[in-house]
């Protein structure tokens, strides 16, 4: 049975027809606001009749960056768009019009873990960690082969562990929260911070940016990295750093064979990877004394929500 992925972002959703294999046979997205909850209801109807026009699919699975209901019906909260006790699978249906499709709401990062789990670099592991690493920081994880979503459907929301008290502000309303420091918007805040207090060390970032570093992103600082720029090297290595220290402690409690970096700030490869893995290394409790995991980047890329969302909604 094929099935839809709806990967939904803040300011655009991608979708997919998404076969057993985990194969996108036909991709369209859309432009959305995420203060106009409406409107994303709309545009993922659009996207269903499109792809349903010349595919025949059976179920739609919606990844959501937010808090998903027991029942993979509702997005409790999100930070980042305006959902609050919100009946996102229930509206879809009612403006898709078909009662035989299956609409399961999934958390984005469990969508995303899911497809590497199953179809990417987790393929031949039991027991897994997945990081998310874009704008923020998601998380999911496989237990004995198995998605672990907690009692009430909220597990693995790692990016809101507290690891800095009296930190940095989050959406999610606290302060201090580990995707603060490890996620795509750290890594930006810090590289303009750096353009402003260092700018001798600063010459090709603000080359990049035009000159103004509020125009300074990720794919820049990666790029400059990717060209041999010291200080760009420094701060993916910050973030690195960030990443593999709050790793080492989710492996205190998970014990995973494998963990897999995923995001946009995976275009760094071993410029983030290698960082990572060292201060993982430096902070795993009992080293020397025990197996350790893997540390890997994801297979799958930007359409890893596609695929880990359609495949969830078809079982």
């Amino acid at each position: 049975m094929h099935a839809i992925g709806v990967d939904i972002g803040g300011t655009k959703i991608a979708a997919g027809v998404v076969d057993e294999k985990g194969e996108i046979l036909a991709q369209t997205r859309r432009d959305t606001e995420p203060d106009d909850v409406a409107s994303i209801d709309r545009a993922i109807a659009d996207v269903y009749a499109e792809l349903t026009a010349e595919h025949e699919v059976g179920a739609m699975g919606l990844a959501a960056a937010g808090f998903v209901s027991p029942d993979r019906t509702s997005v409790l909260f999100a930070p980042n768009i305006a959902w609050r006790e919100y009946p996102l699978a229930r509206n879809v249906r009612e403006l898709v019009g078909d009662d035989d499709v299956s609409i399961v709401v999934e958390n984005d990062a469990n969508a995303a873990g899911w497809a590497e789990f199953q179809f990417g670099v987790g393929r031949d592991a039991t027991d897994m960690l997945m990081l998310t690493v874009g704008t923020g920081l998601g998380g999911a994880i496989v237990v004995d082969r198995e998605l672990v979503r907690g009692r009430w459907g909220v597990a693995a929301e790692v990016g809101h562990m507290r690891v800095v008290p009296g930190g940095h502000y989050c959406g999610c309303g606290h302060e201090g929260c580990w995707e603060q420091y490890a996620s795509g918007r750290a890594l930006v805040r810090d590289g303009q911070n750096a353009l402003i207090a260092q700018p001798d060390r600063a010459t090709r970032l603000l080359e990049i940016c035009g000159g103004d570093p509020e125009k300074l992103n990720g794919p820049q600082i990666t790029q400059a990295a990717q060209e041999g720029d010291d200080l760009a090297v420094e701060l993916l290595a910050t973030l690195g750093r960030w990443i593999g220290e709050g790793a080492a402690s989710v492996t205190a409690l998970l014990d995973p064979e494998l963990i897999v970096i995923g995001g946009g700030v995976g275009a760094a490869g071993d410029l983030l990877l290698q960082p990572v893995r060292r201060a993982f290394a430096d902070q795993l409790s009992a080293r020397g004394h025990r197996p350790e995991a893997r540390i890997e980047l994801a297979e799958h890329g930007n359409e890893a929500g596609i695929v880990g969302a359609a495949d969830l909604a078809r079982r």
